[in-house]
């Protein structure tokens, strides 16, 4: 596997002037949408990395960002206390929510419905989860002003979200290490695992069909948890803390991405900041191969929904998109194993 990830052929894109904080494929795979400390969101054509165009119009970082199943609405949001609905084809900001604080993680719900954000707690206001209906009649810029429902998770404070397989029902990850679901009408925390991490979530990306999900986090590990009972079904331990964790779609592997901050390997040589793509064998717990390239932490890893090519978004500024060469799908670490998804 060391050999054959390392053939795949990686397409730079430039397109921001500060390091990524998410990047997102849509639904056919053929658009990759990026999101950055920069204030700007950008799209490209994921098979030549050729820019499609920006989404102008935050004015301080944008955190995070996600696109609905039918690649017509995108939802970002950012440190300039805004979420923002996106007509994806033209670039056209459709509707502008406001909050007292910053918009760290945004989600949409299986049916494209609904989006869920997370807003920060911080002077004097309690983090927040909200969910508001999208109304996909007409232009898109008749929206509600006023959640559908809205709770505060109480203790340590949300970092990431996402719809289950049940709309009604919402995991969240936190910087406590703890994973929830949270039924979204009532706010009530249905069920958690206090210990599922020992230090922040990082991120949070579900199966295709949400009965499962992995998690990055600081403690250095990426986990496999079961929605419904949260149980952890895999760990996947490093040396370094992880960013970004994603699975592969028709492969038994999941990509993991990280590494110390500048600030912190001070003491030790560059090349030990540990800033590549490591793949995973997600039944056995092993890892089967790296992929160097950036220059700094991976902030963000996405995976092409066919399971074709992955991406990954670094501090260092650029987005880098490998498409897997034909070993990387004859490839059979552990013999004939097939994996039902």
């Amino acid at each position: 596997m060391h050999e054959q990830t390392n053939r795949t052929r990686p397409i730079l894109l430039q397109g921001h002037e500060r390091s990524l904080t998410q990047i997102r494929f849509n639904n056919e795979g053929d658009l990759l949408f990026s999101c950055s400390k920069d204030h700007i969101i950008n799209v490209w054509f994921s098979h030549n990395g050729e820019r499609l165009g920006t989404y102008d119009g935050h004015n301080g970082t944008i955190w995070t960002t996600d696109v609905d199943s039918q690649s017509k609405y995108l939802v970002s949001g950012s440190a300039d206390n805004t979420l923002r609905l996106w007509n994806v084809s033209n670039g056209k900001c459709l509707y502008v929510w406001e909050f007292p604080t910053a918009v760290k993680r945004v989600a949409f719900s299986d049916d494209d419905e609904k989006v869920v954000c997370i807003t920060e707690q911080r002077m004097g206001h309690q983090g927040a989860v909200r969910v508001f209906k999208i109304n996909r009649d007409g232009d898109g810029t008749n929206q509600s002003l006023e959640p559908e429902h809205m709770f505060h998770p109480v203790g340590s404070k949300a970092t990431v979200c996402a719809f289950t397989y049940k709309p009604s029902l919402i995991v969240t990850g936190h910087e406590s290490g703890k994973v929830a679901l949270f039924d979204v009408v009532s706010g009530t925390e249905v069920l958690n695992n206090e210990r599922a991490h020992m230090d922040s979530v990082t991120d949070l990306q579900l199966s295709l069909d949400r009965t499962y999900f992995i998690t990055s986090s600081k403690d250095k590990t990426a986990r496999l948890h079961d929605t419904k009972t949260l149980r952890v079904l895999k760990t996947f331990s490093t040396e370094t803390p992880l960013n970004s964790a994603a699975l592969a779609p028709n492969k038994p592997y999941i990509l993991i991405g990280g590494g110390q901050e500048a600030m912190q390997v001070t003491t030790t040589s560059l090349r030990q900041g540990k800033f590549e793509t490591r793949f995973w064998h997600k039944i056995f717990e092993e890892e089967i191969g790296r992929v160097k390239g950036h220059f700094g932490p991976i902030n963000t890893i996405a995976v092409h929904p066919a399971g074709t090519s992955y991406a990954s978004g670094g501090e260092d500024g650029f987005v880098r998109v490998h498409h897997f060469d034909e070993s990387y799908f004859k490839a059979k670490p552990y013999g004939d194993l097939e994996i039902e998804d």
